[in-house]
């Protein structure tokens, strides 16, 4: 038990000195010259650490598993479908485009076409998927079901087995929320 234990002690009186003081144990100058060296640094320095912080964590996120809940429900709104007059001048669309307007996985839109028997994509020979406009139009009415509404998968089939006239309604409540947004531009230009 012959040497004392060195101690450590910071002082945060100032941002721009930082003093490093070691009592007990002294240590050799070369140490302490390169110690105050990486102090001092400005290489190490952050200019603003919250925003660094946030951006390494951005580049660190894989663009592979699953999304949370919360990025999910603010995607929901996000879909891009072209409007119906051009939606149905072209007879059939790939895979690539419907999930790029739907803003999720390929690998989905086939898990949603094994679950849901009002999709039926046409197959090349390849196995290619082809959507149909149709084919869109359900998917739009069951992505609405699973991402905005929030039904399980099974919560979407018995109301699409339940009720029958579900894209009437849909329709209506489609207009209705135009008609709703329509109103409130007009509140905010008035006011």
């Amino acid at each position: 038990m012959g040497k004392p234990l060195s101690q450590i002690t910071f002082d945060f009186s100032s941002e721009e000195e930082k003093d490093v003081k070691i009592t007990g144990h002294e240590m050799p100058e070369e140490q302490q010259e390169t110690m105050v060296q990486e102090e001092t640094d400005p290489r190490l320095e952050l200019e603003d650490p919250v925003t660094t912080v946030v951006e390494a964590l951005e580049k660190r996120r894989s663009p592979r598993g699953r999304l949370s809940l919360k990025e999910i429900h603010l995607n929901a709104d996000l879909i891009q479908i072209p409007p119906d007059e051009i939606l149905f001048q072209k007879q059939y669309y790939s895979i690539g485009e419907v999930s790029k307007w739907f803003r999720v996985n390929q690998s989905l839109i086939r898990y949603w076409e094994t679950e849901f028997d009002i999709l039926e994509p046409r197959k090349n020979r390849k196995g290619d998927r082809f959507f149909r406009p149709i084919d869109v139009k359900n998917l739009v009415l069951i992505h609405d079901l699973l991402r905005r509404r929030k039904f399980t998968i099974e919560g979407a089939k018995d109301f699409l087995k339940k009720n029958k006239k579900v894209d009437e309604k849909f329709k209506m409540i489609k207009s209705l929320e135009k008609i709703k947004s329509f109103f409130n531009e007009l509140k905010a230009s008035l006011g």
